[in-house]
């Protein structure tokens, strides 16, 4: 069995913390005891309340968003963050979390996404912050509603919100999470639409106003992909350690 510290090393050697944007945090977010074996990960998009419950008979939880994103003050029950770290803390459950640097590694979220989406010529992108976090390629010419469905049937999402240039789409940019940043970069590398998780309404209306489709799946579905990586990353490198998915869902709901 490998232990807490020796699973994150391997993973930090494969998705660097140099991929990250300079406001990010993430990396080995709790950890009471390093040296503890690992037989039972628990894989979440986020160490919600309700996933640290779940997590009884894990030591390692693994999520994408960091549990603690945000500089703390102190660490209370009082508070729902520090009522989460001192449970994980109790029960000796790990976190650890891989963001940005997820999204812009070989092979990682936006390289998942690009490959559901049948993009061919596969390009990196990003701005001044993450240079190579989102991906841009070439795809079989479709029109607006028949990429529309595709991503629901594709990412399960039960609805979107588009901003349609009324055109028809041959260049592709797909960008897990929040994409707003990567509107206007993605028109300058000549896509036609950009898929992503969320954006502002006056990012979305002045990118389509500039001439770039855009559709919003839900910061959720476009990043709960993340699982199947770090599945295989287990399935080769650590075959006796477990790993499940959570059951309770991280989603906020359409009513």
């Amino acid at each position: 069995m490998a232990s807490v510290k020796e699973i994150y090393r391997e993973l930090d050697a494969l998705i660097p913390r140099s991929l990250s944007a300079s406001w990010d945090n993430d990396g080995l977010m709790v950890c009471p005891d390093g040296d503890r074996e690992v037989r039972r990960v628990l894989l979440s998009l986020d160490a919600t309340a309700a996933v640290c419950r779940e997590a009884d008979g894990c030591e390692l939880i693994l999520t994408h968003h960091p549990v603690i994103f945000r500089r703390q003050g102190d660490v209370s029950s009082e508070k729902p963050l520090g009522e989460k770290i001192i449970s994980l803390i109790k029960k000796d459950v790990a976190v650890m979390s891989f963001h940005t640097r997820f999204d812009a590694c070989d092979g990682g979220m936006n390289d998942i996404l690009a490959r559901k989406f049948g993009l061919s010529n596969v390009q990196k992108f990003g701005d001044d912050e993450a240079p190579t976090l989102a991906r841009i390629g070439d795809v079989d010419k479709i029109s607006t509603p028949e990429l529309c469905e595709k991503v629901k049937l594709t990412l399960g999402t039960p609805r979107l919100l588009c901003a349609d240039a009324r055109k028809p789409i041959k260049r592709l940019a797909v960008c897990g999470g929040g994409g707003g940043d990567f509107l206007i970069p993605a028109l300058e590398l000549g896509a036609d639409a950009i898929i992503t998780g969320e954006c502002s309404y006056n990012s979305a209306i002045d990118a389509r106003d500039a001439g770039i489709t855009v559709i919003e799946a839900g910061h959720y579905y476009t990043e709960a992909v993340f699982a199947a990586f770090f599945e295989e990353f287990f399935a080769e490198n650590h075959p006796n350690i477990e790993v499940v998915r959570s059951r309770v869902g991280c989603e906020i709901q359409a009513i």
